[in-house]
């Protein structure tokens, strides 16, 4: 561990960890299944709240996705405006923009519809919005003075858990480099979990929104901030993905498969509220800043590139999830299980059509990525630090 690596860690134990990351936090009351967005849309009815900002995106507007939703709420009592101006990756002014329609249609709380990408922009809407000031704001760890409005949630992809988290990443408008707003009152009120909106999710962002799911639930387990809760949490959402993505990426119809994915995507979020994530984030999260990699894209190519790094660090701990998933037995050595772990995700990449390569990394850029990289990855309970060898190693594995 270097000077600099150590300076990192335990600055970020000592500031956040004993502040934030590692008290219990609120969790959204959440309605699963078919027809649970009609029974959060009569919940927020029964709050007495007025008009509601839909925060999604224009796709999912002009395929009439929200109509149900919107119909239910109507049927509850409580108008609507749509803010259908978030992009994948939302940068500040996408999310000013939200603030400002928010005050303009005069409403009182925020609902969020739609993948990761909404849901971080409606949280901090929903933020700046009861502070009365812009994204730049709100950027940091519990810097606003009010809780944010009212705010639920509609996850349309399995995959980021963000309804469960109490983190929002915020792109520069400039730059595309990423930032987070963090602070407990940005987990919603309420959640739906519908797989009859998922129902139409093509293959590929089924398949990378899921291995997203994936990410979460074995670097939350592999840390070293776990605690039982999020182990039991992460577990859970390791089996369900290795049980039900490969079904759902062939069927989309099938809903149990899809109903499972969200409960991953949702047990994943809850994991990484309080144990964080590692490596495979680091990485990929500047993959998506630098060349606007999908984030889940990015976490399937390079999870098993970093697992077979950490292996040797992580091994009991991996070894148990294999043993938990049914890939084999106690009676099996650590370091066996543990390889039929890595080989099981390396399988179930190629099931689901996840490119082993990708062609967007410019040589150039490669010392500029370690960098970033590593910067921030050194804020991670990783089970190690990785080296810039490491580091470099795997951006040239996936790089075609």
């Amino acid at each position: 561990m270097t000077a600099i690596h150590k300076k990192l860690y335990f600055r970020l134990r000592q500031s956040l960890a004993s502040t934030l990351f590692l008290k219990p936090q609120p969790k959204p009351m959440v309605f699963i299944g078919e027809g649970s967005t009609v029974q959060l849309s009569k919940a927020i009815g029964r709050f007495g709240l007025r008009k509601i900002l839909v925060v999604t995106d224009k796709p999912l507007h002009d395929l009439g996705v929200l109509n149900t939703t919107l119909e239910a709420l109507h049927q509850a009592g409580v108008q609507t405006a749509i803010f259908d101006g978030v992009l994948p990756d939302p940068t500040a002014q996408i999310v000013d923009d939200g603030i400002v329609c928010y005050h303009q249609e005069r409403c009182d709380s925020v609902l969020a519809f739609g993948g990761g990408s909404s849901i971080d922009a409606a949280k901090v809407i929903a933020l700046g919005a009861a502070n009365n000031c812009n994204t730049a704001g709100c950027l940091g760890i519990s810097k606003c003075k009010l809780p944010a409005v009212p705010f639920f949630a509609v996850p349309t992809t399995a995959g980021t858990g963000s309804e469960a988290t109490f983190i929002a990443v915020i792109s520069n408008n400039e730059t595309h480099a990423k930032d987070a707003v963090v602070d407990p009152c940005l987990i919603p009120k309420a959640a739906a979990l519908d797989p009859e909106i998922m129902r139409g999710l093509p293959k590929h962002i089924t398949a990378a929104t899921g291995m997203d799911a994936l990410t979460h639930a074995i670097e939350s387990y592999i840390g070293r901030w776990e605690t039982d809760d999020t182990n039991y949490y992460g577990l859970a959402a390791c089996r369900l993905v290795f049980d039900n993505l490969a079904e759902a990426c062939r069927n989309g119809d099938n809903l149990q498969a899809r109903e499972s994915m969200a409960l991953a995507s949702h047990y994943g979020g809850l994991a990484i509220t309080n144990a964080l994530v590692g490596y495979v984030h680091a990485i990929s999260h500047n993959l998506g800043a630098k060349y606007g990699v999908p984030h889940g894209l990015g976490n399937a190519l390079l999870l098993p590139h970093v697992l077979e790094l950490l292996k040797e660090d992580a091994t009991e701990k991996l070894a148990d999830i294999a043993v938990y998933c049914g890939m084999g037995a106690r009676t099996e050595t650590s370091t066996a299980l543990t390889r039929k772990f890595i080989d099981q995700i390396w399988a179930l990449n190629d099931e689901i059509g996840i490119p082993r390569t990708t062609d967007v990394i410019r040589t150039d850029d490669i010392e500029g990525l370690i960098t970033a990289a590593l910067t921030e990855g050194g804020n991670y309970p990783s089970p190690r630090f990785i080296t810039e060898n490491e580091c470099r190693d795997v951006l040239r594995a996936i790089s075609s």
